[in-house]
């Protein structure tokens, strides 16, 4: 699910558009794609064929308890060629709904994946495989909720608002982070009372993902939080992930960029002198080099 993961809804758009700028630098919640990397990694070595979808889906079906969850992350990453969901949607389609609707006692990591594979079906999806997710929601286990509001956040239709706006009062912050990102991901502006809402969440890291959800959809109440976004040190207070330097991953220069591409993308003016700060003096050649790219969309 965008860098989960990790951008999935970043190929479903054009990048003509501000909003569609906008969706490729949600802070998309990490829950989802780094358990499906973590968990991946233990048993793809026994995994070595590139097999059909319909094969994963008979492993989903017939297979023992150590088949099941692998094959369904199998066709869950399978589904994110989108040539092949047009294709083999008309069948893959009804029969992923039978499958998640008859996982309901199994493995979790078997309906996590499921619900990923959903979401990857082309809008419009089947209005069975809308119901199923939907009701999916009441799932007692967080992470498969967790997928299931990514799921329909990428059915890109506005129908599913009400029942996603619901989750936002979730205590789970997993949860809340993922409904502001869905609410954003979705056309029309229906959601957005909750986004404004999540501007002052507890947590950090959903009010930035309520921004960057505004300023997809043209609307400036998030400018606070988006400033707050370019400053390290208010930044490095928030994020608890700690750089990787074997791959330079720096979590707080990723927070930043978003925030910058935020800034771009609504055209902030009000922005300019932060934005020109980071361009001169910040640590991160990335956040250097996007907010000279900002410099040039907000001038």
């Amino acid at each position: 699910m965008d860098k989960l993961v990790e951008r999935e809804t970043g190929a479903r758009t054009t990048p003509a558009s501000a909003p569609a700028v906008a969706v490729q630098f949600f802070l998309i919640p990490l829950v989802v794609v780094g358990a499906m990397v973590l968990m991946y990694l233990g048993f793809r070595s026994l995994v070595t064929d590139e097999r059909s979808a319909a094969e994963y889906l008979i492993d989903i079906r017939n297979g023992g308890t150590d088949h099941r969850w692998p094959a369904a992350y199998e066709l869950s990453r399978l589904m994110s060629d989108p040539e092949l969901v047009k294709r083999e949607q008309a069948t893959l389609g009804p029969e992923l709904v039978r499958a998640f609707e008859a996982s309901k006692d199994d493995d979790p990591r078997v309906r996590r994946y499921l619900a990923l594979a959903l979401g990857r079906l082309v809008p419009p999806i089947p209005s069975d495989a809308r119901r199923v997710l939907i009701d999916a929601l009441n799932d007692p286990d967080s992470e498969t909720r967790i997928s299931t509001i990514w799921a329909l956040g990428s059915t890109r239709d506005e129908s599913v608002v009400p029942a996603l706006r619901q989750m936002y009062g979730s205590q789970d912050a997993g949860v809340r982070k993922m409904t502001v990102y869905a609410l954003g991901a979705l056309p029309g502006d229906e959601g957005n009372e909750t986004l404004v809402a999540a501007l002052d969440d507890a947590v950090p890291d959903v009010q930035w993902n309520a921004a960057i959800a505004l300023a997809r959809h043209g609307r400036r109440e998030g400018v606070p939080v988006l400033k707050r976004m370019l400053d390290r040190e208010y930044v490095e207070r928030s994020v608890s992930r700690q750089p990787r330097t074997e791959d330079e991953v720096d979590p707080v220069g990723e927070v930043m960029i978003s925030g910058l591409r935020a800034v771009a993308a609504l055209r902030e003016s009000t922005l300019s002198a932060p934005v020109a700060a980071l361009s001169r003096d910040d640590e991160n050649v990335k956040v250097r080099q996007a907010a000279l790219e900002t410099l040039k969309a907000v001038s």
